[in-house]
């Protein structure tokens, strides 16, 4: 049983309890230990193994075995997707950056080559025109019609 932990006892503390169940059972509990404060709280869950002291000794330390492996495959999992995750917010974070130092830049090139207007356009142009996004509201023209003193006609 204890060859079987061994690799579990190589990052973190192991408590071990037994306790009778009845007079032909015992209930036996591997609890590993948080080996860090920010680890995974699935690497500190407890095991139990109940059944006759017999069965116990011949069987407890296979499954200690696979149990042993099983937690050693999760906190490999978990390490790796933690250092994904740590991957794509770093590359996140810097493709943010980069695409806002190119809009700073493109936001400054306009303005130091632009020239002075020599005369006031014909017509205003929207801010959603000059920018070349949509606004809020579509772009109409207003026509002036001829102003009639009595009334209004429609022609078809």
């Amino acid at each position: 049983m204890f060859v079987e932990l061994m690799p579990l006892l190589a990052g973190r503390t192991v408590l071990i309890t037994v306790a009778k169940v009845d007079d032909k059972t015992l209930r036996v509990n591997v609890i590993p230990t948080q080996a860090k404060a920010d680890e995974n709280p699935a690497l500190t869950t407890p095991l139990t193994y109940t059944g006759p002291p017999e069965e116990l000794d011949a069987e407890l330390g296979k499954h200690l075995a696979g149990d042993v492996q099983t937690h050693q495959q999760t906190a490999s999992t978990l390490a790796e997707a933690k250092a994904t995750l740590e991957a794509a917010a770093k590359a996140a974070q810097e493709e943010a950056k980069r695409k806002a130092e190119e809009r700073k830049k493109a936001t400054q090139k306009p303005s130091a080559t632009a020239t002075p207007a020599s005369s006031a356009p014909d017509e205003p142009v929207p801010a959603s025109a000059s920018t070349g996004t949509l606004g809020l509201f579509p772009l109409t023209t207003v026509e002036s019609a001829p102003a009639e003193s009595k009334g209004c006609r429609l022609s078809p």
